[in-house]
C-alpha cells in the first residue's frame, strides 16, 4: 500500500475532519478528494461510513458558524476581507451575492457544490440577520448532501484504490512530492487567474481624486452607482449626482445613460 494511501488509512478521521473544516474557514484545500479518498477507504472497510459523514459534516458547521457569527457581527464589511483573501476571481464574488439574494436560505443547500461560493454564504447569512435555527438547518442539509455525494462517490470506485495503491507504491516517496507539485500548481492557476482579472480592471480606471477634481470643476460627467443591495446596506453614502443602477438593471436602462459625456461607474 502507498505512503499516501497508508496516511489516509492511519490518520483518516483526522484527515477528513480537519481536510473539511480547514477548507470551510477560508483556505482552498480541495476537501471534495479529501472525502472522495475517505470514501474509498470507507470501501475497503478501514474507515466506518457513518464516522466519516458525522465528523465531514461537523467540520461543515463548525466552520460555517464561526463565518456566520463574524458576518453576524462584522455585518457586510466581512465581504471586503474574503474579496482579499479569495483565490476566485472577484467576479465569482459577484455571482455569490446575487446567488444568496436570489434565493436566500435555499442557496445553503447547494453552496459548496458551487465554486466559490460556500465561503461567502455563512457570513452572507449572519450578515443578513438569518435566524440561527434557520441557518442550521439549511446548512446542515447542504453539508450531508455535499458529504454523502462526495463520499458516496469514492465508495462507489474503492476497488479502483488498489491500483492507484500500487502505482503510488512503485513511485514511493515521489507521490508526495507529486501531490504537493499538484497543490502548488493548483494554487499558481488560481493565482494567476486573479492577476489578469484584476489587470483587466485596471486598463481603463479614474482615481477618486481625478473624479473629485473634475466635479470641482463642474465638468459634464454621468456616474453610476452599480453596487447591489448589499454593498449599499453596508454603507449607504452617494458620489454626489451619481444614479444607482443595479449590474442587472444595466441592459433594461442603458438608455439612461448619455452617449455625449463620460459615463463613471463605480461598485465597491
Amino acid at each position: 500500500m502507498g505512503e499516501l494511501i497508508q496516511f489516509v488509512i492511519d490518520y483518516g478521521y483526522l484527515v477528513v475532519f480537519f481536510g473539511v473544516l480547514i477548507e470551510q474557514m477560508g483556505i482552498p484545500l480541495p476537501s471534495n478528494l479529501v472525502l472522495i479518498v475517505a470514501g474509498a477507504v470507507v470501501g475497503l472497510g478501514k474507515l466506518d461510513f457513518v464516522s466519516v459523514v458525522l465528523l465531514a459534516v461537523f467540520a461543515c458547521l463548525a466552520g460555517n458558524a464561526v463565518w456566520y457569527y463574524i458576518g453576524r457581527i462584522r455585518g457586510y464589511r466581512v465581504l471586503g476581507f474574503l474579496c482579499r483573501i479569495s483565490l476566485e476571481p472577484d467576479r465569482c464574488v459577484q455571482n455569490s451575492k446575487e446567488l444568496f439574494l436570489r434565493h436566500g436560505a435555499r442557496s445553503l443547500l447547494a453552496a459548496k457544490f458551487i465554486p466559490g461560493f460556500s465561503i461567502f454564504a455563512p457570513p452572507l447569512a449572519g450578515a443578513t440577520k438569518m435566524n440561527l435555527a434557520r441557518f442550521l438547518w439549511y446548512d446542515s442539509a447542504g453539508s450531508i448532501l455535499w458529504v454523502g455525494i462526495f463520499v458516496g462517490l469514492g465508495w462507489l470506485f474503492s476497488d479502483q484504490l488498489e491500483t492507484v495503491a500500487v502505482y503510488a507504491g512503485n513511485l514511493g516517496k515521489w507521490s508526495l512530492v507529486i501531490l504537493i507539485l499538484g497543490l502548488a500548481g493548483y494554487f499558481g492557476w488560481k493565482m494567476r487567474a486573479r492577476r489578469r482579472f484584476i489587470k483587466k480592471l485596471r486598463v481603463a480606471r479614474i482615481k477618486p481624486e481625478e473624479l473629485n477634481s473634475r466635479l470641482a470643476k463642474s465638468e459634464q460627467i454621468f456616474i453610476v452607482d452599480l453596487r447591489d443591495t448589499l454593498d449599499f446596506d453596508a454603507n449607504p453614502r452617494v458620489i454626489p449626482t451619481a444614479v444607482r443602477i443595479s449590474p442587472d438593471e444595466i441592459e433594461q436602462r442603458h438608455e439612461e445613460l448619455p452617449r455625449d459625456q463620460d459615463v463613471i461607474l463605480y461598485c465597491t
